[in-house]
């Protein structure tokens, strides 16, 4: 539908090189050190796909609530090799609650999406598998991730304890 229009910045490590944008840059060259492969990832996807409505009238509501949010999408395996990475490198606060709580304020959209093989072969019969994991998130978590998937490329991982759940409580909600 559209081009990219946010500023990309070019990222390598080792054989893998793209051009990022620019916000997820950072994030994305630290989960590329950790070993782990994205597909493809987006800044903001209601700026992204802002378009989209003028073909697809029925997206509109669907893109609007993509405003300020983000998404790096993995193969399943290193999809939660990265959550485990960002819970294992920090406490488990509010931030882990997005991450990992559906009902916890702007709570993160974790996805698996079958895809048909059929898709890229048209003369095949239609198989699913699960192989790609769409991880959306505000885009204020971004300094988080990049501070925890730091930490754990260094080895900082913080010790199991118990779940903060005060950012659930209704005076937190008001």
């Amino acid at each position: 539908m559209s081009e990219n229009l946010h500023p990309v910045r070019r990222v390598s490590v080792g054989d893998l090189s793209a051009d990022i944008d620019e916000e997820l840059a950072p994030i994305i060259e630290v989960i590329w050190h950790l070993g782990l492969t994205t597909w493809s990832c987006c800044q903001n996807a209601g700026e992204s796909n802002a378009d989209w409505p003028e073909q697809l009238p029925h997206m509109a509501p669907v893109i609007a609530a993509q405003v300020g949010w983000a998404y790096i999408d993995f193969p399943i395996d290193d999809g939660l090799a990265f959550l485990t990475a960002l819970a294992q490198a920090g406490p488990r606060d509010a931030f882990y609650l997005r991450m990992t709580h559906w009902a916890a304020p702007d709570s993160w959209h974790v996805s698996a999406r079958p895809m048909d093989r059929a898709t890229f072969d048209q003369s095949r019969e239609s198989q699913f598998e699960l192989r790609l994991l769409l991880i959306r998130f505000p885009s204020c978590d971004r300094e988080e991730m990049l501070r925890r998937l730091t930490a754990y490329g260094a080895g900082r991982l913080t010790p199991p304890g118990p779940i903060d759940r005060s950012s659930m409580t209704a005076r937190h909600l008001a």
